[in-house]
Parts: structure tokens; C-alpha cells; sequence
């Protein structure tokens, strides 16, 4: 765990080999949506195919099904079924089309996209807003990313075993091996998340574009049929829908939901292929068949209402059925892609931010920025999302927990783009109030239907998100905490100077030595404690401290400020964007342009390990100073975590009362 001597500030993602970065300049180009040619433009929307759209493009599989058949199903009239029809169609075009493709993608900061990417945006722009307001923005960004966590859990697990589950419909001889068959494509699934998202996006696409094509064409074969469902588009239905149902059609609405969920993902995953692919994939392919299957589905429950127990698998020719089943388990564990990319990134930042410790991050590709492994991550995944399909069983009954997770989430983005159209774009109240209005009229509809099913299901998504909330908050109110108590036992780098000359001067020793520091006032701990214990300082001493800025990426030219200080000293100061990987021989290496030159075979790193009691003065409940204390034991490696070569680092420890 990072102290006074171990500048994570708040933290930053380490690489794979040994830390050691080449100079990022390339990665940190805007994101590559513009800028670069068509066929890298056309090769980035085929990726966002297999990684964006996976899960939005596997909801036709349980969306339409779970709103006729099961406990809270509505009767097969033809009313009922246009009334859903046109639901599904205007959330599609309102939710993911106008609010998401068209403006929160705009919302962006430096490429990037999410909860915390807003709040950083939002913490930069806006100094003067009150401290109540920033916190309300913290807990909002920490709320949402906790949600997000626990439908990245869900995602998969549903998505698969719906599709496992076309077997059933086929023979009910395969009805015990849909849960073994779809644990084992989970864990498949997880296993190749080491190869990275650009490869498994060159695999996915090619495979999405032939499941966006049999959605439509399986739609479209049943619409020439019953051409009288495309009424649907009027959005009378919708109204009428409700005026026929009432409460129960609310009820229903919490089924509609499955047809958007996706669309968070689809903007958290905005860094790994930018908004120009993923605007061209959604209008060119996704939105259509989309459109055209749930058409499809519709027509058909008009003219066979028997098939509402799988509409979807019901609009397969029986020859085609087998062939169907495979392509919809390939298209499922492509959709549970989307969601496990959203976490990656979304973990990253939190790291970046403050909201999480040191973790170990593997950048995968040296072209493109945002394309990350985590494999503590992957691994926690995998195991809750095979626990989910254990626990639930059917595709059903994790409906019920799915929705709510997405409705908040949508929910917050509408309310940080409201803040950012007023804040920093500078819209008028009446430009940007109407928009928001219409999109929490459609957030805050879903919100209320799914909030009658917290018993059915959606505990479970709440449950996690408040255990990743708790986990959250304790380490940014332990990090503030323990800063506080470094600031208290610390020295002003001038009256350590002067001491210096005060009465017989230092042994100085050749070479070079690094004392690493998280605030860049002050005087590092370690060095105090190097110099009251050993009486020699190096010729030339560096005080470093690593800051995380509140943008994705700071250039290099931008990265570090170098001061000059008496008797051999310099203060290091490097920045590093919420999504960037950190190095300190890279920091080295930039500070010679600055005059400073350190020979890396004649340079010793001074970095603190301290204990944590938890008896301390601070305010905070004694099981979380033993959280928060366990969190710091298991943070990732810090030498490894900034690419210190391991034979040039001093470990110095101390306890502190937290």
C-alpha cells in the first residue's frame, strides 16, 4: 500500500512486464474515432460489433419472452403485443438512439467515457462548486460504477444460458446439461480475456455481423407475413398499453428494460473504439435488426400466440434450429464481452481516482489506448458469474434481477449530462431541461417498474452494488485519513534543508537517491527516517511524487515539473491521466531534458511499507480501519506497480495509527 513513500496518488495501473513502459505518446492520441482512415475506421466498427453491441444484440433472445410468459406476463392479446412492440421500439430510439449514440457520447472526457469519466470531468471544470455538491457527485459516480459491477456479473450469466436454453426447445433430452453446458462456456469465456480486446474484437465481429443478419432476416420473414405489426411504430400502442393494464403494465415495463440494457456499456467502452465506430455500427447494423426481430416476434405471437414461451426460437425454421442455438451461444458469449470490457475500464479509473487500491493491469495493445486485462478481475468475474447461474438456474429467473442495476445507472448518466450541458457546455435551462426531462421520463418509468421486483431478484444486483459501494468509500475515506496523518508527522523541505547546514554537514555518498512521496509538499517520511537512522545522503537527492490528473491522458511534454532545490535536491513533480500506466524510469528519463541526470545502475528508491493500526484518532468505525487496512496489506506490489528495477529499492517500514 502506497504512503508518504509510495506515491499512489490516489493509484495508477501497472503493465505486464516488470512495469517498465516505453513512452506512451502514441497511446495517448484522442480516441480513435477521428483522425484516422476509413479502413481503420470501418476495422474499429467491426471490433465494436463484437465488444459494444454484443449485449444489446442478444436481447431479442428474453426480452419479448419474459414480457408474455412467466409470473409477471401479460395476456396475449393484440393489444398487449403492439402496446410491447412499441415500447421496446421508442426505448430503442429514445434511451440508446437520441440519449446515448447521439449526446451522452458527446459527454465524453478526452475519448473516454463512464461514470467516472464524467466525475473527473466535472471535478476540473468546476472548482467553485460547494463541497456538499462535490460530494454529491462522488456519491453518485460511486453508486453508479457499483451497479455497473453488479450487471457485469449478471450479463453473462443471463446471456448465455437464454441461449443454452434454444436446446430445450429443441429436445427436452438437453434440458440437464443447458446449466453444465453454460458454466462451461462462462469459464471459456473468461479464459480468453488474456489475448485482449482488439483480438477478441477481430474474432467477435465477423461473428456479430452474421447474428445481426439472421436477426433480421428471421424478422423480416415473419413481418412480410403479418405486415400490420409495423402500427407498432405509432406510439398510441404504448399510451393504450398502459390505459388497458395499469399497475401490472408497469410491471411488465421492467421486462421492456432488457431490450436497452447494453446502452451503459456501450458508453463506459467508448475509450476502446471511440465514438465514430460505434455511431456507424449502431445505425448501420445494430439498430436495424434490432427493429426487425422484435417486429418479427411480435407478428409472429399475432398470428401463434402458443409460441410465447420462446418466441425468438420460435421464428427458426426446424431445420435451422441446432445451427441457431450455436450461433446464438457464440453471439451471447460475444454480448457478455461488452460488459466485462465496461469493468476493465471502469476499474481502471477507479484505481486512477481514488476508489480502489493498486491493482495489477495488462495493456494489450501498444496501437490502441483502453484496451486492458485485469486478471484479479477477470478471475472474481468468473467465479460470480458461475455462482449466479448455480444459484438461479434459468435465464427467467435472473430477469428480475437484471433490470434494476440499468435503470439506476441510466438514471445517474441522464443527471451528469444535465450537469455538464449547464456546466460546461453552457446551455440555457430551457435548452438543456426539456432533453433530460424526456430521458428521466423513461429512466425514472423503468426505475419504478424494477423496484417491484427487488424481491424477485433485483436484492441480489443491490446487494453487490452496496458491497462495492462500502468497499469504495472506506478506501478513499482511509486514504484521506492516513494523508492526513503523514501531513501531521511531516517537515517542511526548508527547515530540512537548513538543518542540513546547522551544525556538521552530511556524509554525501555517490550516486542518486529517490525518495518517493504521494503529496509533493513537505518532506518525505522515508527520507526523515533514512536520515535520522543512517547520517549519509546521495550527492544528488530526488523528492517524486506521482499525481493522477483528471484527465485520461497528460502528453509528455506535459508530464512532469522539475524544481530545483538547495544541496543537491530537486523535487520531481509527474501527472499521469486516469488512464494511463505510470513509470518511473520513464519519469527519469523525461527529467533529463530538465537538467536532471540519473544513472539508473547508480540510483537507489527509497519506498515506505507502513503497518496500519487501527487505533487511531480518526473518525472513521473500526471495522473499516480493518478494511481499509486489509485492502492496503493486498494492494498490488508497488516496485512492480511503478517499473523500479526490485535490486534498486529500499523498503523502509513504519506503523501508523489510523
Amino acid at each position: 500500500m502506497p504512503s508518504d513513500s509510495t506515491p499512489q496518488q490516489p493509484g495508477q495501473p501497472e503493465t505486464q512486464a516488470h512495469g517498465h513502459v516505453p513512452d506512451q505518446t502514441a497511446a495517448q492520441a484522442p480516441a480513435p474515432t477521428d483522425g484516422h482512415g476509413s479502413g481503420r475506421r470501418l476495422g474499429l466498427a467491426l471490433a465494436a460489433l463484437g465488444v459494444v453491441y454484443g449485449d444489446i444484440g442478444t436481447s431479442p433472445l428474453y426480452a419479448v419472452k419474459e414480457c408474455f410468459h412467466g409470473p409477471h406476463a401479460v395476456p396475449l392479446s393484440a393489444v398487449n403485443i403492439m402496446g410491447v412492440l412499441s415500447l421496446i421500439l421508442w426505448s430503442l430510439i429514445i434511451v440508446v438512439s437520441v440519449k446515448y449514440v447521439v449526446f451522452m457520447l458527446r459527454a465524453d472526457n478526452k475519448g473516454e467515457g463512464g461514470v467516472f469519466a464524467l466525475l473527473s470531468l466535472l471535478s476540473a471544470k468546476n472548482d467553485t462548486t460547494s463541497r456538499a455538491g462535490k460530494a454529491v457527485f462522488v456519491f453518485m459516480a460511486m453508486f453508479g460504477a457499483a451497479l455497473l459491477y453488479g450487471d457485469g456479473i449478471i450479463t453473462p450469466a443471463i446471456s448465455v444460458l437464454s441461449a443454452m436454453e434454444g436446446l430445450g426447445v429443441a429436445t427436452d433430452a438437453a434440458q440437464p446439461f443447458i446449466v453444465p453446458g453454460t458454466c462451461l462456456v462462462l469459464v471459456s469465456l473468461f479464459m480468453v480475456q488474456k489475448h485482449g480486446t482488439a483480438r477478441i474484437g477481430r474474432i467477435f465481429g465477423p461473428v456479430m455481423i452474421l447474428w445481426f443478419a439472421a436477426l433480421a432476416a428471421l424478422g423480416l420473414a415473419e413481418v412480410v407475413r403479418e405486415p400490420a405489426v409495423l402500427a407498432a411504430l405509432n406510439p398510441w400502442y404504448a399510451a393504450r398499453f398502459f390505459m388497458e393494464n395499469h399497475l401490472h403494465g408497469m410491471v411488465v415495463l421492467g421486462s421492456v428494460i432488457l431490450c436497452i440494457t447494453g446502452g451503459e456499456a456501450l458508453y463506459a467502452d467508448m475509450g476502446h473504439f471511440g465514438r465514430g465506430p460505434i455511431r456507424l455500427s449502431w445505425c448501420a447494423m445494430v439498430m436495424p435488426a434490432l427493429m426487425l426481430n422484435y417486429f418479427g416476434q411480435g407478428a409472429l405471437l399475432l398470428s401463434r400466440p402458443e409460441t410465447a414461451f420462446n418466441p425468438f426460437y420460435a421464428l427458426v425454421p426446424e431445420t435451422l434450429l441446432y445451427p441457431m442455438v450455436a450461433l446464438a451461444t457464440a453471439a451471447t458469449v460475444i454480448a457478455s464481452q461488452a460488459m466485462i470490457s465496461g469493468v476493465y475500464s471502469l476499474t481502471q479509473q477507479a484505481v486512477q481516482l481514488g476508489f480502489c487500491p493498486r491493482i495489477r493491469i495488462v495493456n494489450t495493445s501498444a496501437q490502441t489506448k483502453g484496451q486492458i486485462y485485469l486478471p484479479g478481475v477477470n478471475t472474481a468475474l468468473m467465479f460470480a458469474c458461475l455462482g449466479l447461474v448455480l444459484a438461479f438456474r434459468s435465464s427467467s429467473g435472473l430477469a428480475a434481477a437484471y433490470g434494476i442495476a440499468v435503470t439506476i445507472d441510466m438514471t445517474i448518466s441522464s443527471l451528469f449530462f444535465f450537469l455538464i450541458a449547464r456546466m460546461l457546455w453552457g446551455w440555457s435551462l430551457w435548452k438543456a431541461l426539456p432533453l433530460v426531462a424526456l430521458f428521466l421520463l423513461f429512466d425514472l418509468s423503468f426505475l419504478g417498474s424494477n423496484l417491484l421486483k427487488v424481491t424477485d431478484g433485483g436484492w441480489f444486483t443491490l446487494t453487490v452494488a452496496a458491497l462495492i459501494m462500502t468497499a469504495m468509500a472506506t478506501w478513499r475515506q482511509g486514504k484521506a485519513a492516513l494523508g492526513r496523518q503523514f501531513q501531521s508527522m511531516g517537515l517542511p523541505i526548508e527547515l530540512f534543508l537548513q538543518s542540513l547546514t546547522a551544525g556538521t554537514p552530511p556524509l554525501r555518498v555517490p550516486g542518486t537517491g529517490v525518495f518517493m512521496s504521494v503529496s509533493p509538499t513537505g518532506t518525505p517520511i522515508t527520507l526523515l527516517h533514512h536520515y535520522k537512522h543512517n547520517k549519509v545522503l546521495h550527492e544528488q537527492v530526488l523528492l517524486l511524487s506521482v499525481g493522477s490528473a483528471d484527465t485520461p491522458f497528460v502528453p509528455a511534454a506535459e508530464r512532469i515539473a522539475v524544481t530545483a532545490l538547495d544541496h543537491g535536491f530537486f523535487r520531481i513533480t509527474a501527472r499521469y491521466g486516469f488512464m494511463q500506466t505510470p513509470s518511473v524510469p520513464e519519469i527519469l528519463r523525461l527529467a533529463r531534458a530538465r537538467g536532471i541526470h540519473a544513472d539508473m545502475s547508480d540510483t537507489s528508491f527509497y519506498l515506505g511499507r507502513e503497518s496500519l493500526l487501527t487505533s487511531g484518532p480518526s473518525k472513521m468505525m473500526r471495522w473499516r480501519k480493518s478494511l481499509f487496512a486489509f485492502m492496503s496489506r493486498n494492494a498490488w506490489n508497488a516496485t512492480t506497480f511503478f517499473g523500479i528495477p526490485p535490486g534498486r529499492v529500499v523498503e523502509l517500514g513504519t506503523q501508523v495509527e489510523l
